[in-house]
């Protein structure tokens, strides 16, 4: 009698490894999926394929969604030009192709049941489960969940079970859990979950700036309604880009930061990331809308696009409103097209030139120098604009107030 199969979300670190024989042992045929979405080597590639099929796995199936990342994610992310909590650009928004995958690959081979090797206490555990319920009607299995109700150290169970049945678990694996993307670079465990100041070796794209000696250089971005096109004059895709500016970027110090933050399940979070390419697209994005956009979009567009961060944070990516809001935000984006050039040094980015053919600026007038208006008008509008705080004060006086 046949075994019934099972898709299971797999990246070759310790809590998907420690799945592959738990869920074999369960009675499952077990076919491991990796969704590459950027961040990894072809032999990076190869070796996790070789490490599902070395734990058992039926078959192994790789999927390349960098590009799919770009358009779904980043772009819009990019848009918005908002970070959770102000501090942190949802590395993890990737997870939500790899949900998607998944569920696709569960229909071609006829399944009804997905897998995934999130802990009962994170965040991606939330994302997984609903958008693989938003996205089909699949039961969802979860080995560490299930063994955490009955086990105390989680970690140190999978590493003997592993060991058990032959596999061992590498030192990085067993220290710190590290999810690499296009996006950029989280790092948990060790010193980091203590609270403790991170060790030098916990960094993987960027360089310490404060070990950074050479001199101060210059790139340029071209933006075509938003969308990315040119970097330093040549045209590129964006995952070219992303790539090649996680290393510029990187090696000056660029985008590395802690973010300690309220997670969706209510516990403090405390994870090192590192974005260099992501920090140097916003710079630079910014930079252009701020020249390029009305006053009342500038002033009304980061409400929306801090919703929709916090929908992709949530795990409500799948969520009809974040599509309405992502129309919004590329709806906003057909006059952003220009050219920025950014200015890097160590562990700092700054956008030092902004020029579009949309650029709202009246050649008549110069902030602060030079005006086409008389004075008669100027303190005119000054004293209509105030008009309300000026009657109130009056009325304040006369009444006693103080």
């Amino acid at each position: 009698m046949s075994k019934e199969k099972v898709v299971l979300a797999f990246s070759g670190g310790l809590d998907t490894s420690f799945c592959v024989p738990y869920l074999i042992d369960q009675g499952f045929e077990v076919h491991t999926l990796f969704v590459n979405t950027g961040g990894v080597s072809t032999k990076t590639i190869e070796e996790i394929e070789q490490t599902a099929i070395n734990l058992g796995a039926e078959k192994h199936w790789t999927v390349d969604g960098q590009q799919e990342l770009w358009d779904t994610i980043v772009k819009p992310l990019i848009w918005g030009s908002a970070l959770y909590q102000d501090q942190y650009p949802v590395l993890c928004a990737d997870r939500y192709l790899i949900a998607k995958e998944a569920v696709q690959l569960c229909k071609r081979l006829g399944t009804g049941f997905v897998a995934h090797g999130c802990t009962g206490m994170g965040n991606d555990q939330v994302r997984f489960d609903l958008s693989i319920k938003a996205l089909s009607n699949l039961t969802v299995l979860s080995p560490i969940r299930d063994i955490q109700k009955n086990v105390t150290d989680v970690r140190q169970y999978e590493i003997d079970y592993l060991s058990q049945k032959g596999h061992q678990v590498s030192a990085v694996h067993k220290s710190y859990s590290v999810n690499e993307n296009l996006l950029g670079v989280t790092i948990s465990g060790g010193a980091i979950d203590k609270w403790q100041a991170p060790e030098s070796n916990t960094y993987i794209l960027t360089k310490n700036p404060e070990d950074i000696s050479h001199d101060t250089s210059y790139i340029t971005l071209d933006f075509v309604a938003g969308a990315l096109t040119k970097l330093n004059g040549n045209e590129v895709s964006g995952v070219e880009a992303m790539q090649q500016l996680n290393q510029t970027l990187g090696n000056y110090g660029v985008g590395r930061g802690i973010y300690t933050g309220d997670t969706i399940i209510g516990l403090k979070g405390r994870i090192v990331f590192e974005a260099p390419a992501l920090f140097g697209l916003l710079a630079a994005h910014k930079a252009l809308e701020e020249v390029v956009l009305t006053q009342q979009q500038n002033h009304f567009k980061p409400n929306l696009a801090k919703k929709w961060i916090d929908l992709v944070y949530q795990g409500f990516y799948f969520d009809p409103l974040t599509t309405n809001i992502q129309q919004f935000l590329q709806s906003s984006q057909q006059n952003v097209t220009g050219t920025v050039e950014l200015k890097i040094s160590a562990g700092h980015i700054e956008a030092v030139a902004v020029n579009s053919p949309h650029m709202i600026i009246n050649k008549d007038v110069e902030y602060a120098q030079k005006a086409n208006w008389g004075i008669e008008e100027a303190t005119g509008f000054i004293k209509l604009f105030g008009q309300s705080t000026a009657t109130w004060s009056s009325v304040q006086q006369v009444n006693g107030g103080s």
